[in-house]
């Protein structure tokens, strides 16, 4: 019980890190529920995200709650991990580099009954930070506007999870989690003329939620040593039990009179329904090669904004599109019971496409392209030699017409504990 109780103090901690920081500086996070996460682990992010087939007794792939029956009796295994990221922002001739740091998740696994693995942990669902400004002129004359826009904010959830094998090779699980955050979008325009006034407009919403995730895997070994295994996920799309609100504030800076406007939306943000199916092939304990598919259906939701045509604040059905993701990547080993340190480590790579899940002014949003690689380095000691470093680098692209354009390069530690928390001591 000490145990478990310390697992949870280190969630706790991870749960306070994420609330802490965005995450992010795009400008692309100001629309919908932000930049969306991919909740790759340390694992997998190297393989270009892939989840789906994936199941092994030394990993948590919380993404496909399935894969947890394969968790064995003796182990405890807790998964933490933190990135930063270098981004360019180009825009015509303009450039601009920042750089973020960020906790990325913490997982935990562990069995309760054969064949049957619990997991908790949190992780993030979406990022909101940026921060820019514009100055216009008005018609011919001297008097200028300037625009500011800033934002903060993300979703998060924290899980409970549940995976067990029914019969030989096929596995089930499910997660359900608390869904939670807040958004926060601001908008102001400032005038050169002393005696126009100042308008605000603020756009936010306070969230807390559930989520259900559901996940299957069967396994079939070929030969004596090749493994072949199929995965499927779905996600239960629904309402997010928030009212998005608008408060408009006019300040008349002559005589600083203030006055306020505002509207809200009753129950008017939601997330989609999600599906997604892979394989992964294992070849003689050594390679490991996935191709994942998932599709969000965000085409069936509606988006609180304000209409052009009326100036009312109101739902949108035009504003989102279906996402579409596809990965791919690989896993190799050269001896994972070698003695020679090199022989031992994991080696890594992966790719994957996004199409866009918004509309910005109409036209699609930021498709993402990106390309990883990575390595997953043991730990050996007199006591454990299960634990792992992962390393991955990315490399991913997104970009739009006539938007901006972002290359981001994010480093991600990824640490895994795997200790024999269960194991029965036993004295000469």
């Amino acid at each position: 019980m000490k145990k478990l109780l310390l697992s949870g103090l280190l969630l706790g901690f991870g749960v306070m890190s994420m609330m802490a920081q965005s995450g992010t500086k795009s400008p692309y996070s100001q629309y919908g529920l932000g930049v969306l996460s991919d909740q790759s682990q340390g694992f997998n992010r190297a393989m270009g995200g892939v989840f789906q087939g994936f199941r092994s007794g030394n990993q948590v792939n919380m993404q496909n709650p399935a894969s947890y029956s394969a968790v064995d009796s003796l182990s405890m295994i807790f998964d933490l991990g933190v990135s930063g990221t270098l981004t360019n922002f180009k825009e015509g001739d303009a450039k601009v580099n920042a750089k973020t740091a960020n906790f990325e998740y913490a997982t935990a696994l562990f069995r309760v009954l054969p064949k049957f693995g619990v997991s908790i942990g949190i992780v993030p669902y979406s990022n909101i930070g940026y921060s820019y400004s514009t100055t216009q002129k008005i018609g011919t004359s001297t008097t200028t506007s300037t625009f500011s826009f800033d934002g903060e904010g993300g979703l998060h959830q924290a899980y409970l999870g549940l995976g067990f094998e029914v019969f030989k090779g096929l596995s089930l699980g499910a997660n359900i989690s608390y869904f939670w955050g807040s958004m926060e979008r601001n908008i102001i325009v400032a005038s050169s003329d002393a005696y126009v006034k100042t308008l605000a407009k603020q756009y936010g919403a306070d969230i807390s939620s559930y989520k259900l995730d559901f996940g299957a895997q069967y396994q079939h070994k070929i030969g004596k040593n090749d493994l072949l295994t199929v995965g499927a996920t779905f996600g239960l799309g629904h309402k997010l039990n928030a009212d998005p609100y608008l408060l408009v504030t006019n300040t008349d800076t002559q005589t600083g009179v203030v006055a306020l406007a505002g509207d809200s939306i009753q129950n008017g943000l939601s997330i989609p329904m999600t599906i997604g199916a892979g394989v992964a092939y294992t070849l003689n304990k050594k390679l490991t090669v996935g191709v994942d598919y998932q599709l969000q259906r965000w085409s069936k939701e509606s988006y609180p904004v304000v209409d052009e045509t009326n100036n009312k604040f109101q739902l949108s059905d035009n504003y989102f599109k279906d996402m579409h993701k596809l990965a791919i990547g690989a896993d190799w080993v050269p001896s994972a019971m070698s003695r020679r340190f090199l022989s031992r480590v994991h080696y890594r790579i992966g790719a994957s496409y996004t199409t866009p899940y918004l509309k910005i002014k109409g036209q699609d949003g930021p498709k993402e392209m990106t390309v990883s690689a990575g390595f997953g380095i043991p730990l050996v000691n007199a006591w454990n030699n299960r634990s792992v470093l992962n390393v991955s680098f990315q490399w991913t692209n997104m970009s739009a017409k006539n938007l901006v354009t972002e290359n981001q390069f994010r480093v991600t530690i990824g640490l895994t504990f795997n200790e024999r928390w269960f194991a029965k001591w036993k004295v000469d």
